[in-house]
């Protein structure tokens, strides 16, 4: 099968695409690595009018930090996500999860922007960007706007960005010297969407757990965040009964889909074990 047949829009500037987007109303899409969009336009799943090729506009790439926040260019690469110093030093989660990403090729093409616009519950990079509490700048019509990961995620693969409205870039608050991270998941073959993912960072200014954040993938409609777990260990010394509380806590947190292939009660095992291993690695490097 083939895609439709579209016109084809290359915008230079985030102005000049909401203004392509604008003229062709809700019949346009957004496309820039493709990893996701070019499959489902072969398969006839969408049929836009117009595809609106953000792929070249400067204004979407880099990588910067002001102290506080380290921003992310919409267009950063799977893979630069594991390859940037910045990223590496300031949000090292996302350097630990990027590998789990699929496989290199499209780690080589499909970027941080387009897989968290596209909220796919089995992405790595939606999860962690609720475990790194981080916010979201989107371009509209009537401006830029920054909306944190706990309001962006809101259905199946819904998000709040509204029609015509364009993903930027991502904010996220500086790890430091206190923070802590872990990330794995169980898949049946590596780059096969996992059956289970968990991103974990601890701020562990000493030997106690001042903030806990906990976030999974796999196990929901949406990216997941585990609040009765890190409850569970805030204020606790990271020790074998603070990660059996929080494994326990994960029944408050969690309630996974029934599939054919993948019972609700093994999902829901196979995160409490992830979780385990996680904090257990933790507590062995503390």
């Amino acid at each position: 099968m083939k895609a439709r047949a579209f016109s084809y829009v290359r915008p230079a500037t985030v102005a000049e695409a909401l203004l392509a987007f604008a003229e062709a109303g809700e019949g346009a899409s957004y496309i820039a690595g493709g990893q996701s969009l070019v499959p489902a336009l072969a398969l006839r799943l969408q049929a836009p009018e117009r595809l609106i090729d953000i792929a070249h506009v400067a204004e979407l790439r880099g990588v910067s930090c002001d102290g506080e926040w380290l921003r992310i260019g919409a267009l950063t690469r799977h893979a630069d996500a594991h390859d940037d110093p910045l990223i590496a030093r300031y949000a090292p989660l996302l350097a630990l999860a990027a590998p789990h990403v699929a496989h290199p090729a499209i780690r080589n093409r499909g970027t941080l922007g387009g897989s968290v616009a596209l909220a796919d519950p089995a992405s790595e990079f939606p999860a962690m960007m609720l475990a790194l509490d981080a916010e979201m700048e989107i371009a509209g019509s009537a401006g830029t706007r920054r909306v944190p990961a706990t309001a962006f995620f809101q259905d199946l693969y819904q998000t709040a960005i509204e029609p015509g409205e364009l993903l930027v870039a991502l904010h996220v608050p500086v790890a430091r010297a206190e923070h802590r991270c872990a990330f794995d998941e169980f898949a049946r073959r590596r780059g096969d969407y996992a059956l289970v993912g968990c991103g974990v960072m601890l701020a562990m200014p000493g030997d106690v757990v001042a903030e806990a954040r906990i976030a999974f993938l796999s196990v929901g409609s949406t990216p997941m965040r585990a609040r009765a777990a890190e409850a569970a260990l805030a204020g606790q010394a990271l020790d074998a009964e603070a990660i059996r509380r929080a494994q326990a806590a994960l029944a408050d947190d969690l309630d996974p889909p029934d599939d054919e292939q993948v019972p609700a009660a093994m999902r829901l095992h196979l995160a409490r074990v992830l979780l385990g291993r996680l904090l257990g690695r933790m507590e062995m490097a503390s």
